[in-house]
């Protein structure tokens, strides 16, 4: 089996970043609100507010930090990433215009990231200001898996919003059982 180090990394964690914006346009692009408007578990996220948190990170966090990284090497941490501005900047917008934005947003990152990162940089180093020193190909991976993990948590979400409509067929749903018990196992 080969691992990401012995494939050509930077070409398959850009792929996996390029179909994020399409996955979540072909799953909440004109969906009716009843299938949006629940969180993922209580006090989280609604696919809204997901998009917009994934605005965010596209506007100051991954490709920021590698260029960072770039520019600054170690000697200068990251800047710090509000996880939250998205709540007051969103206000109003629809799930459409938050999806056109990210999907701008994203083809833009990847843009820029093909035209600064070789994969002579990845193993470059930046500082992190909890996590201390990192490389551009931790950050990177980091970016994707990122991705997959605020992608499940639109899934979960989503199905929350028909928890109580499936009935005693829940306990067959384990996307539903870990809303409140992150082990649960169907039966």
């Amino acid at each position: 089996m080969t691992t990401a180090t012995e494939r050509d990394f930077l070409a398959e964690t850009t792929d996996l970043l390029r179909r994020t914006p399409a996955v979540l346009r072909a799953l909440l692009g004109g969906i009716d609100d009843a299938w949006t408007d629940t969180p993922d578990v209580e006090g989280g996220w609604r696919p809204r507010d997901v998009v917009g948190h994934l605005i965010s990170a596209e506007m100051n966090n991954y490709l920021a930090r590698a260029e960072r990284i770039l520019e600054r090497g170690t000697a200068v941490p990251f800047d710090t990433f509000d996880r939250f501005q998205h709540v007051e900047r969103d206000a109003g917008r629809s799930l459409d215009e938050l999806l056109d934005r990210f999907e701008s947003l994203r083809k833009q990152n990847l843009g820029r990231l093909a035209e600064r990162i070789s994969d002579a940089d990845l193993d470059r180093k930046g500082m992190h200001p909890a996590l201390g020193e990192v490389t551009i190909r931790q950050l990177l991976s980091t970016w994707a898996v990122h991705d997959l993990d605020h992608t499940a948590q639109v899934f979960a979400g989503m199905a929350g919003s028909h928890d109580a409509a499936v009935g005693e067929w829940k306990r067959y749903l384990g996307i539903l059982l870990r809303r409140d018990d992150p082990a649960a196992v169907p039966d």
